[in-house]
């Protein structure tokens, strides 16, 4: 009975033995003549390099399947590896066709383990890895890039709140408030392990999302209404579109039909090619009457917004039964 180490220790280095941990490992076998270039390989090394099994080749020939970007610095190492103490290891790409893959080359250097001026080693494929690891640099990338565009955009907002708010409890409301829209139109747009296409969200999400605090506030409920066709909106568009959609839902909860029982908000969109309008319409508030005095910040903010980010316009219509806001959007930035 071989139930013990010591008893199952002999079976390790039994040929069979090897073999079943060795395809079971993915590993591949190869052996190089440094004298006369000659490479011989095991049929899964001939499978994993696309290359007929049986075939003689040479160093040269592998090379030719390496991706002509790595083909300079694997050739430049193998022949470095006859210099190098202890093991060493080099990753590279191949092309198959129109398939590329990622193999690692492993093997003793100075010379240690050469028999016969033949060194030994092996290949694996290591394509799984290497894509996990773009993927996680992509990932880390895209949110290193979305902190400094927050941080950007906060520290503008911190800016434009500290002139529009007289005392600090103040601001801090109006701040919070405004960082809290940008949060929850961030999250609607984060990415995914594995996303191919850039984030983007549906612009009826975005604006149910952006609208629903509102009812925690008591403000309405059930009161606003979002219709729009299905149609995405980018990433960047996303942020400024839950600041203009933030600002003016505090101006109706302040002023507008959101102020009151009795008021109703509808929300719709429509498009065309040259133009993504989303109308704004507040009906039963209070009695409305254009603005006489200079803008405030947030108005001025929604403005530039409207106008630089989005290359649109943005029309108010004062009526005495409610405000109605028109947003008119370049499609093409909708989709930014």
């Amino acid at each position: 009975m071989t139930t013990t180490a010591e008893a199952l220790k002999p079976l390790l280095w039994e040929p069979k033995n090897l073999v079943r941990a060795i395809e079971a490992a993915g590993v591949t076998l190869w052996s190089w003549n440094v004298d006369t270039d000659a490479l011989a390989m095991d049929d899964p090394a001939y499978d994993l390099w696309g290359i007929p099994r049986g075939t003689d080749v040479s160093f040269e020939d592998l090379s030719a399947h390496i991706h002509p970007a790595d083909r300079d610095r694997v050739r430049a190492a193998f022949t470095a590896t006859r210099a190098i103490v202890g093991a060493y290891e080099i990753d590279f790409r191949i092309m198959i066709g129109d398939e590329l893959k990622w193999i690692s080359a492993r093997g003793q250097g100075d010379d240690a383990g050469m028999v016969k001026r033949i060194m030994f080693g092996i290949f694996i494929d290591v394509t799984g890895r290497k894509q996990a690891e773009e993927g996680r640099e992509l990932l880390a990338g895209e949110m290193s890039h979305r902190v400094k565009n927050l941080l950007a955009i906060a520290s503008g907002l911190t800016a434009i709140t500290s002139r529009s708010t007289t005392t600090t409890s103040d601001m801090a409301r109006e701040l919070t408030l405004r960082l809290t829209a940008l949060g929850r139109a961030h999250d609607l747009v984060r990415p995914v392990p594995g996303q191919t296409e850039a984030a983007s969200a549906l612009l009826g999400d975005l604006l149910t999302v952006l609208l629903a605090p509102y009812d925690d506030l008591g403000a309405f409920s059930g009161r606003i209404r979002v219709s729009v066709p299905r149609m995405r909106v980018g990433e960047s568009t996303t942020t400024i579109l839950a600041l203009i959609v933030h600002e003016l839902a505090t101006n109706s909860l302040k002023y507008g039909a959101l102020s009151v029982d009795t008021g109703t908000l509808d929300v719709s969109c429509s498009s065309q090619d040259e133009a993504v309008t989303v109308v704004w319409t507040e009906t039963g508030g209070p009695k409305v009457q254009a603005p006489t005095g200079a803008a405030g910040y947030g108005s001025k903010l929604v403005e530039r917004s409207v106008t630089g980010h989005l290359r649109g316009t943005i029309k108010y219509d004062w009526a005495h039964d409610g405000v109605v806001v028109t947003l008119k959007v370049d499609p093409a930035r909708l989709a930014a």
